[in-house]
């Protein structure tokens, strides 16, 4: 099965639309989830191999089963934070098109939010990077400020910010020098009509 998100055609593309960037957050991000659930799968692993030996009544039948199924209902919950993780770092997808911007993001399993914003709309785009690391690796939040509803749109923690930003900026200024061309020609023909 294909890539949901291929590098030239996704869900709702308009037909003379062209994918320009497809940005998932920076691989850090998940990395740092991911160093969590090994940090708790090595604890649980450790308390399988430690219980028995600092608590010897737990060998006792009825005990071994209680303790084992604590042991696997916590591995269970481990394995459940890591598969959201990974759900929510891959479904989250940032799409820049000639026309708009397409944020689709994941919420849990059942719960995804798609919204768009045209470039003729943006106000400022500003890029941050804050701290060491993301500074080393150069990943941060790009926040698109709107005229419209929904005030902002905001890119969490992806690759290579000050990048997005200026691709933005230039379809941007794009789309608004388009519409006021299409303002003056429409002024022009309307004063040609008089």
């Amino acid at each position: 099965m294909p890539h949901a998100f291929g590098r030239t055609h996704f869900q709702g593309q308009q037909a003379d639309e062209e994918v320009v960037h497809i940005i998932h957050r920076h691989w850090f991000d998940i990395l740092s989830h991911f160093l969590v659930v090994l940090v708790l799968s090595f604890l649980l692993i450790a308390s399988l191999l430690a219980f028995p030996l600092l608590f010897p009544e737990i060998l006792d039948a009825a005990n071994t089963r209680l303790f084992l199924f604590v042991e696997n209902t916590l591995f269970i919950f481990i394995w459940l934070f890591g598969f959201l993780t990974w759900i929510d770092y891959y479904f989250d997808v940032w799409i820049i098109t000639d026309k708009r911007i397409v944020n689709i993001e994941q919420r849990g399993l059942f719960v995804r939010h798609i919204s768009e914003l045209h470039f003729s709309r943006i106000q400022d785009v500003t890029a941050a990077v804050t701290g060491i690391i993301p500074t080393m690796l150069n990943y941060g939040d790009v926040e698109v400020q709107t005229a419209g509803e929904e005030g902002r749109f905001i890119f969490r923690r992806v690759p290579d910010p000050y990048r997005i930003k200026d691709v933005i900026m230039k379809f941007s200024q794009g789309a608004i020098s388009d519409d006021l061309r299409k303002m003056a020609d429409a002024l022009r023909a309307g004063k040609a009509a008089l």
